[in-house]
C-alpha cells in the first residue's frame, strides 16, 4: 500500500503497489480531501447515508477532478450484477460489480468495512471493480461477486478470440484488494461461517474462534484471496490481512460503518477506482 504521490490527489489516498500495465490507473480514497461535517468527515462519497447533498455532490467531484475521469457511482445492493459502463452509465445504476474497456470511465467501488476489489488484465484492455461485502463474497451455492466478475472475462476474452471456452483464462487476470475490516475485528455468527464452507472445507480455516460462544472472526481479505485463488487468479496484491489494512482500527483514514453508525450516528464512504487512460494501443 502506498499513499498517492501526485499533487492532484491528497497525500493520504492510496495508490495500488501492484504489476498493472502502464495504462491502468487506479487510486482507493481515505477521509482525506472532502467537505463533509461529522460524522462523514471529510470526503464522503456516499448518497445514501445521510450526508448533506450538496457536499456530497462537492466530494464526488473532487475525486473526478483528481483523477481525471469519470467515476460511475453505482447502487450496491450486496449482490453479483456486473455492469459494463459506458461514458454514459448514470450514477446509481445498481450492481455490485463493473467492468469497462472505455478510457476515461472509472470503474467506482463504495466502502465503509466491505472488500473493494479491482482488476485488470495483462494487456491493460479491460478494468472492473467488485464491492465483497461477505454475502457477495459467499453469494450461492459458491458463486459470489468475484465469480461473476471473472466469469464476465471469460466470455469477454471468449468473444474476441471467436472461442465459445472464453480463453485466455483467469491466470491473465490481476487483482488488487483494497482496505477492509480487519479479522481481529469482524466477528460474525456461525451462519457466515457456514456460508462459506458449504462449498468450501478449507475456508474454515479463515475463521477464528469469537469473543463469544457461537461467534467467529472472520478474515474477509484472506476469504476472497482464497476465491481468487481457487478460481485461477495468480497475480493478488494488496490487502494481507495486516493492521495497515483494518477499516475498524483506523478511524482518522477510513470510514467504518460498523465502528462508527452505532457511535456516532451514521458513517461515510470512501471508495476504490480504476480506470483506462488513452487509446487502446492494440486497436
Amino acid at each position: 500500500m502506498t499513499a498517492a504521490g501526485t499533487a492532484a490527489m491528497p497525500p493520504g489516498w492510496l495508490i495500488p503497489d501492484w504489476p498493472a500495465p502502464a495504462r491502468i490507473r487506479a487510486v482507493c480514497t481515505t477521509r482525506a480531501g472532502g467537505v463533509s461535517a461529522q460524522p462523514y468527515a471529510t470526503l464522503n462519497l456516499g448518497d445514501h447515508v445521510g450526508d448533506r447533498p450538496a457536499d456530497v455532490a462537492a466530494n464526488r467531484a473532487a475525486l473526478q477532478t483528481a483523477i481525471g475521469a469519470r467515476p460511475v457511482f453505482l447502487q450496491q445492493v450486496h449482490g453479483r450484477e456486473v455492469l459494463t459502463l459506458s461514458p454514459g452509465t448514470p450514477d446509481g445504476s445498481v450492481g455490485d460489480a463493473c467492468q469497462t474497456e472505455a478510457p476515461g470511465v472509472a470503474c467506482t467501488i463504495m466502502v465503509a468495512d466491505c472488500l473493494p476489489v479491482l482488476f485488470t488484465d495483462r494487456s491493460g484492455s479491460w478494468v472492473a471493480a467488485a464491492h465483497a461485502g461477505w454475502r457477495g463474497l459467499a453469494g450461492e451455492e459458491g458463486q459470489g461477486v468475484l465469480e461473476a466478475v471473472l466469469q464476465s472475462f471469460r466470455k469477454r476474452t471468449g468473444e474476441m478470440s471467436g472461442s465459445s471456452a472464453g480463453t485466455p483464462q483467469a491466470g491473465e487476470v490481476l487483482a488488487w484488494l483494497g482496505p477492509c475490516i480487519g479479522p481481529q475485528a469482524f466477528e460474525v455468527g456461525a451462519e457466515v461461517r457456514d456460508a462459506f464452507c458449504a462449498t468450501d472445507a478449507g475456508a474454515a480455516a479463515l475463521f477464528a474462534p469469537g469473543r463469544v460462544a457461537g461467534k467467529f472472526l472472520a478474515d474477509l481479505a484472506g476469504l476472497a484471496r482464497r476465491r481468487l485463488q481457487r478460481l485461477g487468479v495468480e497475480q493478488i496484491s494488496g490487502n494481507d490481512g495486516s493492521g495497515a489494512w483494518c477499516t475498524v482500527s483506523q478511524p482518522a483514514r477510513f470510514f467504518s460503518h460498523r465502528r462508527d453508525t452505532a457511535r456516532l450516528g451514521g458513517s461515510g464512504r470512501f471508495a476504490a477506482c480504476i480506470w483506462l487512460e488513452g487509446d487502446d494501443p492494440a486497436r
